[in-house]
């Protein structure tokens, strides 16, 4: 081989180098994680801070990585033929092309791929220098691509959509938790911040069956005795029926160091919250910290009540279950066989269609008002009927409400809805 085709080779090596450099730069930039740069930035780190401006115009940085490339392995794939046919003479540009691709491929493409998607953010700060004087240098070429490129995106009617959707952002933290970046608790929380968002009045409150109110002329005595019962710090207080809530009732209100207040029980009730059903969660959160109350009412579309929702029961849905020394523990789903449960009535249909991996296909709230709506009338106690590959026995009720129902998981299909 003479001095010439040895330079051409050598020429060959350094562009298939710089091929390398240009791909691995490209999937470096496109698998980097930006919140880590930021830290790195944030602590004085220069190339973190330049690749993270380098990013930030990701299409002209990507125009930049890719004419580079082309331009680097159109010339080795012509240097090669050169080289070749100077060598083998007619069968150079066959044998050539044939090398020229298996090396670009594996050296110049898979090889230095693979090596910076395994470390994107220490190679995009290598390549960041370089790349900011040839992204310079390249800027006519790159303000021409950028102009096609808005061109096409109006002729082909294309919309950029970069906001992720809250399903996507489950499954962000449903890998990040696999990776071990967070722990079972955290991505429980952060789970439940996600889909805080969704959520109604409707879909944590208390049911108005399950209130504890008393009337504005009850007596004092009888008041003690509810609060003594229920052992709830505030009771709702109505006139002639639960659907005109005049106000709260607060405990330390009630009592004084010398046993229950003297006053009046009107000049003792605070002014209620009324929201409706369908309020979202994280606006009646603000609306209850701006007026520094602990408790809404909620109201149907009719007015009436609907139920309350509490401080507590918005806070359950961020951390989950808050226990105080006074709640009886309560098994909503207890395992009674071999997949045989007994279920609350009082569970959401929510938490029983992600219990049984079912679809939820009713506006239902509560378990024990579906069953209702499945069978057509008030449930009684013995009422059966199947559901997909379910079995379920209404076992006890009170008034006209199930208290609990066994749910058998069985392995029939094509079993029809409907009461046995």
């Amino acid at each position: 081989m003479d001095s010439k085709s040895l330079t051409d080779l050598w020429i060959m090596v350094a562009l298939i180098l710089l091929s390398a450099y240009f791909s691995a730069t490209e999937t470096a930039f496109s698998a980097l994680n930006r919140t880590r740069l930021k830290t790195l930035a944030e602590k004085g780190n220069r190339k973190a801070r330049l690749t993270l401006s380098l990013s930030e115009q990701y299409d002209k940085l990507l125009s930049t990585i890719l004419i580079g490339n082309n331009i680097v392995n159109i010339a080795t794939a012509s240097l090669g033929t050169v080289l070749f046919t100077r060598l083998y003479g007619d069968a150079g540009a066959t044998i050539s092309t044939v090398i020229v691709t298996v090396v670009v491929l594996i050296f110049g493409e898979i090889t230095p791929k693979s090596i910076a998607k395994d470390c994107p953010e220490q190679f995009a700060m290598f390549s960041a220098p370089v790349l900011w004087i040839l992204q310079w240098i390249l800027t006519p070429l790159n303000f021409l691509f950028s102009h096609w490129k808005q061109l096409l995106a109006k002729l082909l009617k294309l919309k950029k959509d970069s906001k992720m959707s809250q399903d996507e952002l489950l499954m962000l933290v449903e890998e990040v938790q696999q990776e071990g970046s967070i722990d079972q608790n955290q991505g429980e929380l952060l789970r439940s911040a996600i889909e805080f968002s969704q959520l109604q009045a409707e879909d944590i409150l208390t049911h108005r069956v399950d209130l504890e109110a008393v009337p504005l002329s009850a007596s004092k005595e009888a008041i003690a005795q509810v609060f003594s019962r229920c052992r709830f710090s505030r009771l709702l207080v109505y006139e002639e029926s639960i659907d005109h809530i005049v106000g709260v009732l607060h405990q330390k209100d009630f009592y004084t160091g010398a046993g229950v207040s003297d006053k009046p029980l009107e000049t003792l009730i605070t002014p209620a919250i009324f929201v409706l059903r369908s309020q979202p969660v994280r606006t009646l959160l603000h609306q209850l910290q701006g007026q520094k109350s602990h408790m809404a009412v909620v109201l149907d579309e009719y007015g009436g009540t609907y139920g309350i929702v509490t401080m507590e029961d918005i806070l359950e849905e961020l951390v989950g279950e808050i226990w105080d020394e006074h709640d009886e523990v309560v098994q909503s789903f207890q395992k009674i066989g071999p997949g045989v449960f007994l279920v609350e009535g009082s569970v959401s249909l929510l938490d029983f269609c992600e219990f049984f991996q079912l679809d939820r296909q009713s506006e239902m709230v509560s378990f024990s008002g579906w069953i209702g709506e499945q069978l057509g009338r008030l449930p009684q106690e013995g009422d059966q009927f199947y559901y997909q590959n379910l079995t379920i026995i209404v076992r006890s009720t009170a008034q006209h409400r199930v208290l609990a129902a066994q749910v058998a998981v069985e392995t029939r299909k094509g079993e029809s809805d409907g009461q046995a």
